[in-house]
This record gives structure tokens, sequence and C-alpha cells, in this order.
């Protein structure tokens, strides 16, 4: 939460996905960067798409009034092969920034390259060395899993780019060969 004897500002990061969306708060208090919380939004595999998207949409809206984020960072998805597999993944995310902006939360969206960057220094990063980079960066005592480690990278991306370029916010912006736009 921020306040003016600290300036502490709370991130939600989240990676969506159709079967189980990651999410994880972080604080970030001038250079220094706490975990809050993070763990998975899992839906029912048998479950219709609609109630799925409902089940995602609820469960972050409880997140987020649990944790009482400040801002929010999303990763971009990625087109891959099969189309039905992005639509289907495009939608989860449409679920997680609808929850995001009912609560008016400012989201910041990051390509998965860039997140890798930020955390590891690399964009092809392992997802094995994103896990360790979180657990290392976040002082946590075991490896969170991918899901929730990819959303707290999310979040990790967003406190050290979203918040810095000489304060230039960042929010609602992209990079584009390496320029906001």
């Amino acid at each position: 939460m921020k306040t003016a004897a600290t300036n502490t500002i709370r991130i939600l990061g989240i990676d969506p996905g159709l079967r189980s969306t990651g999410f994880g708060v972080i604080d970030k208090a001038g250079n220094t960067l706490a975990y809050v919380a993070s763990g998975c939004v899992k839906t029912d595999a048998e479950g219709s798409l609609p109630q799925r998207i409902k089940t995602i949409l609820d469960g972050l809206a409880e997140i987020i009034a649990t944790y009482q984020p400040q801002q929010a960072a999303i990763e971009i998805v990625f087109v891959n092969v099969n189309p039905q597999s992005t639509l289907l993944l495009g939608q989860a995310r449409g679920a997680a920034i609808a929850a995001l902006v009912t609560a008016n939360l400012p989201v910041a969206e990051y390509t998965a390259l860039q997140v890798k960057q930020a955390v590891v220094g690399h964009g092809k990063a392992a997802k094995q060395q994103v896990q360790a980079m979180v657990a290392r960066l976040l002082q946590l005592p075991g490896t969170p899993s991918a899901d929730a480690a990819d959303a707290l990278a999310c979040a990790i991306a967003h406190a050290h780019g979203g918040q810095g370029m000489g304060a230039l916010a960042t929010v609602g912006r992209r990079m584009r060969n390496g320029r906001l736009v």
C-alpha cells in the first residue's frame, strides 16, 4: 500500500491461462522488492468456456479485493501454431484484463521476452531460469510454480521498467523495437 513515509507500491502480476491463471503480488519500496503472495486461479477443464471465464474473473476479483494492488502488469499473449489455443488464451487474458480494469487498476502489458529480459537478463531464458531468479530476487524459501513464477516475473518486470526510466510512467504503453510507443 502506498504511504507517504515508505512510498510503497503494490503490484499485481498476471500470467493468463485458461486452465491456470497465475498471479503474483509484490511490494516495491524504492529499489527493494518484497513478496506478498502468489498462486493460481484454476478452472475446471471439463467446464464450459463461459464458466471458465467467470472463474478467472471472479478469482482475480477476489485476489484484488484481498491484496489491494495499486498497479497491474499482464503478459501479452503470443501467437502459437494452433489458432484455437491462441484464441482461447486470448479470451482468458481478456477476462483477466476485465477484472483489472473493473477494479480501476492501471494495466501495463509486457511480452514474455520483456519479462524474461527484466528478470533473467536475456529473453530466451527457460522457465526454470525464470523460477530460480524470481525465488532469488524475492528471497523466497522455495521455487514457486511455473504459472506463479511467471506472474511474479511480470510484476518484477513492471517494478523495474514500469517505474523506472526517469520516472516515466509506462503503464498502458508498449515497447516496439526497443522504444516506448
